[in-house]
């Protein structure tokens, strides 16, 4: 396949993904009242390791800490994330939690850098925080803490889902990782929750959230994470909170002001004009993907 058409699969595809996942979180914003933000985390992973386990799990030969400690690390870092985000998003609502979790993204890409236009852009991404911040009054303070420990998660994620799919055939790696993740929080959920309360409605909107946030997503993050450059991957994601403010409005009724329109909008754009000012050499990011490579 061309760089070109390898672009705009890739893009292509990880737009779906973003309405898939983002969906899925409204949806736990229904779901967290009830049931509370455990069992939803647990109902996530639990579908995504029902759905790729039984195709992808690894051989028993290959069953190596060399070899699977990426994943392992993936799936820690996925039950941060989904943790803290889910709690934002009970705290804050889906659309200021999907803005400040993209942060982490956004800082990914302009890390270290003396440009002044990432200056610039981090500035305005700030101004947008701020407006968030003051049109829909006092944030929770707790909330805000959630969503900035998920976007250090997200970034996490980015990083080692490229080194997992480039290191590990198919779904292999997002398979150990789910499975780590469900060892991690079914027990918990378990425990934790009166499991007679639960409708089958819920239930029901239990198992969509794991297939529209986890097995749908994560996959097509395999797939995508083979042909575009963690850049172009957050470049793309950068429409992740307007998405997400679509599907808080659409499903939760959040309601959105002119000036928290204004600040997503100041967040997507600063972050996307970072993104795209930034060349990286091909011999650069032919370095990136070899050292990316098998461990």
């Amino acid at each position: 396949m061309t760089a070109p058409r390898r672009l705009w699969s890739g893009s292509a595809v990880q737009l779906g993904s973003l309405v898939s996942v983002n969906f899925g979180s409204a949806v736990a914003g229904l779901l967290i009242p009830a049931v509370g933000v455990i069992p939803v985390v647990a109902a996530r992973q639990l579908v995504t390791a029902a759905t790729l386990a039984p195709f992808w799990r690894p051989t028993r030969a290959s069953l190596t800490w060399r070899r699977l400690w990426p994943a392992v690390v993936l799936g820690l870092a996925l039950v941060g994330m989904n943790l803290t985000f889910y709690l934002a998003v009970h705290l804050l609502g889906l659309g200021i939690a999907a803005v400040l979790e993209y942060l982490g993204p956004f800082a990914l890409a302009v890390l270290g850098s003396r440009r002044l236009v990432d200056g610039l852009c981090a500035a305005g991404a700030a101004g947008g925080v701020v407006l968030l911040s003051e049109a829909s009054g006092r944030l929770d303070p707790l909330g805000v803490v959630c969503a900035l420990l998920a976007a250090a998660f997200w970034a996490a994620y980015i990083l080692l889902s490229r080194r997992v799919a480039l290191a590990l055939p198919g779904l292999e790696g997002i398979t150990v990782a789910s499975i780590v993740t469900t060892v991690l929080a079914v027990p918990v959920a378990l425990a934790t929750v009166s499991w007679q309360r639960v409708t089958l409605r819920d239930a029901l909107l239990l198992l969509a959230l794991g297939v529209l946030s986890s097995a749908v997503p994560y996959s097509l993050d395999a797939f995508v994470l083979r042909r575009l450059t963690p850049r172009i991957y957050a470049v793309v994601t950068a429409f992740g909170p307007a998405v997400a403010a679509v599907f808080g409005w659409l499903v939760l009724q959040e309601s959105f002001t002119l000036a928290m329109i204004a600040g997503i909008a100041l967040v997507i754009a600063s972050s996307a004009v970072a993104i795209l000012s930034h060349r990286e050499p091909d011999s650069q990011a032919a370095a990136v993907a070899q050292q990316a490579g098998p461990a």
